[in-house]
């Protein structure tokens, strides 16, 4: 056989799970022949054991369908890293970083952190995904500018729409602007799990996920769903919004997630007539909550009227107005993230930062 041949033959065995087979999704990493033998190098995203039986035997039983049996098959998987999620599950293989943007509480700035570092990774050069896993109150789109947009299907997969660099999906684009969302946690359970299973995502880098306040069954099914690679805690200064921000931090340890770092939105007011600069919130309460669980402060976020103004026109802020002080310090942050994921263990030589 010739190696054309052998991967036409591997092109048929599907990745378990999913309709795309292994070559396609770039599993096959070297293909040898030496006689009668025919070597085969794979390697694959998933940790779990039984994934690697599973292809071991749906590879030995396409190739003695045509007469071939001498097939040494070596899989290479990732070592299951000290601090997982989702104990070797992922439901999205061709993903290959998840950034779980969390809050202990509402009004915090969660999604305006989650839209403006998602595009800050775009436009460092990286493939990014953006998931509006808040069910019951999507902004994405409209700080996208995507408030409008109508969902595309190819084949079963529903084609996110793409702004600003990264693909997006949101409950947002599924239902009317005025329309509210009652329900229990089995459906949320399961539009969690179609959000992985019938959205076309693509080959990512990183998907960053905009996650409801609080620690329920959101956060519960995505961090089963997926091996997240990070958590990020937003909160603001004020006690009370620490005091929930702990819970997010406890949240995150308690589901072994690597927490990547905290950042305060609200500290401190940026004049627009003077650009002097006002603690009004107060600011530094995050530094401590930091300390306590060993993270970093990724960055310090000041109010200033260009934030509100990009986030209700769909013209976020580290995009429209890179030179801004905001926007400094998203990308500075997105540099520290970046740089969290690069040295985390098992992580791949090109998630890297880069240099300001």
């Amino acid at each position: 056989m010739t190696e054309n041949e052998i991967r036409a033959v591997l092109s048929g065995i599907k990745y378990p799970g999913f309709d795309r087979d292994i070559v396609s999704l770039g599993f096959v990493r070297r293909v040898a022949i030496a006689g009668d033998q025919i070597a085969i190098d794979l390697e694959i995203t998933s940790s779990a054991p039984e994934i690697a039986q599973t292809l071991r035997s749906d590879i030995a039983k396409a190739f003695a369908a045509i007469g071939r049996k001498n097939i040494a098959l070596n899989i290479l998987q990732p070592s299951p890293p000290k601090e997982t999620s989702s104990r070797g599950r992922n439901l999205a293989p061709n993903i290959k970083r998840f950034v779980m943007i969390s809050s202990g509480k509402g009004g915090v700035g969660k999604s305006t952190t989650a839209v403006n570092l998602a595009i800050a990774a775009a436009m460092q050069g990286k493939r990014v995904g953006l998931l509006d896993a808040d069910i019951y109150g999507p902004n994405a789109p409209r700080m996208l500018g995507l408030e409008n947009e109508r969902l595309n299907s190819r084949g079963d997969k529903v084609i996110p729409p793409e702004a600003y660099g990264i693909k997006v999906m949101s409950m947002g684009m599924i239902l009317e602007p005025s329309q509210a969302l009652i329900w229990r946690g089995p459906m949320i359970i399961k539009t969690i799990e179609q959000f992985f299973n019938d959205v076309a995502w693509g080959d990512l880098d990183i998907l960053f996920m905009d996650m409801p306040p609080g620690t329920g069954d959101a956060q519960l099914s995505l961090a089963q769903a997926t091996p997240v690679s990070a958590g990020v805690v937003v909160t603001t200064p004020q006690t009370v919004a620490l005091d929930d921000a702990r819970r997010a931090i406890d949240m995150f340890i308690k589901m072994r997630i690597p927490i990547a770092g905290v950042i305060e939105n609200m500290s401190g007011f940026i004049c627009p007539c003077c650009n002097k600069e006002y603690d009004i919130f107060g600011k530094g309460g995050s530094k401590a909550l930091a300390q306590e669980c060993g993270a970093k402060i990724l960055a310090e976020i000041p109010i200033e009227p260009a934030i509100r103004e990009g986030g209700d026109s769909g013209k976020p802020i580290v995009f429209h107005n890179p030179s801004s002080e905001t926007a400094k310090r998203y990308l500075k942050a997105s540099d520290r993230l970046l740089s969290f994921l690069e040295n985390a263990e098992g992580s791949n030589a090109d998630i890297q930062p880069t240099t300001r």
